[in-house]
């Protein structure tokens, strides 16, 4: 019986690891292009390279980026709510083809605010440095939006408004979803510059499957807070 449970027990992690790998390589898959211009764009030797492959991952994100980071989401969902899928594969790809015209509308509102969040930044990072800090703060707000939009997308059928109003209510109505998702972020990025292979099978999945859980189990107490 021990030697059952220890065998079940392994095949567990086993299982979750591969999910994890499989589902974090496709999402990296789908994002190859973002990818090759980041590194790119970090090795960059002059300002004229540097603005145009910036301007090219702008002009991508809103058509690659948003629509594989929805399906990841989706299929994150979907194990937490212990909805079984015999393809990963199959169900990355069939919540990819579902949303990808609203993913690709929201993304390209959600590059609008990036694009100017990180425009002043960049303006005021010499100038003026108490409204650069103020505008950092509103990043790390406007990240912590941002992946709740996905798991909002997600787990409702909404409009591209009411989406972004229960996600603006979200991210503010909730101090505790606000500051695990900062944690968890830090954490992973923190882990990812000591081990780089982390990024590629867990970084992606791994940060996803823990916002989508601190999301759910919000939803769970608000809906247990309507039902009494």
């Amino acid at each position: 019986m021990k030697q059952t449970s220890i065998m079940y027990g392994i095949t567990a992690v086993c299982e979750w690891i591969m999910r994890f790998s499989v589902i974090n390589i496709l999402w990296i898959i789908f994002n190859f292009p973002i990818s090759w211009l980041i590194l790119n764009l970090i090795f960059a030797n002059d300002w004229s390279s540097l603005i145009i492959f910036f301007i090219l991952i702008v002009l991508l994100a809103p058509i690659v980026f948003f629509p594989a980071t929805q399906a990841m989401f989706a299929v994150v969902r979907e194990w937490i709510l212990g909805h079984e899928s015999n393809s990963l594969i199959k169900s990355y790809w069939h919540h990819y083809k579902k949303n990808y015209r609203k993913s690709t509308i929201t993304g390209f509102i959600m590059t609008t605010l990036w694009l100017g969040l990180l425009t002043n930044i960049v303006y005021f990072s010499q100038s003026n440095a108490l409204l650069m800090f103020l505008l950092i703060f509103l990043g790390v707000v406007l990240f912590v939006f941002t992946v709740n939009f996905f798991s909002v997308m997600a787990h409702y059928q909404l409009g591209i408004k009411d989406l972004m109003k229960n996600t603006f209510a979200i991210t503010f109505g909730s101090p505790l979803l606000f500051i695990t998702i900062i944690i968890c972020g830090v954490l992973l990025v923190y882990i990812c510059s000591q081990a780089w292979y982390v990024l590629t099978f867990f970084a992606g999945s791994l940060f996803a499957f823990l916002s989508f859980s601190a999301f759910y189990r919000l939803f769970l107490k608000l809906l247990k807070g309507e039902q009494q």
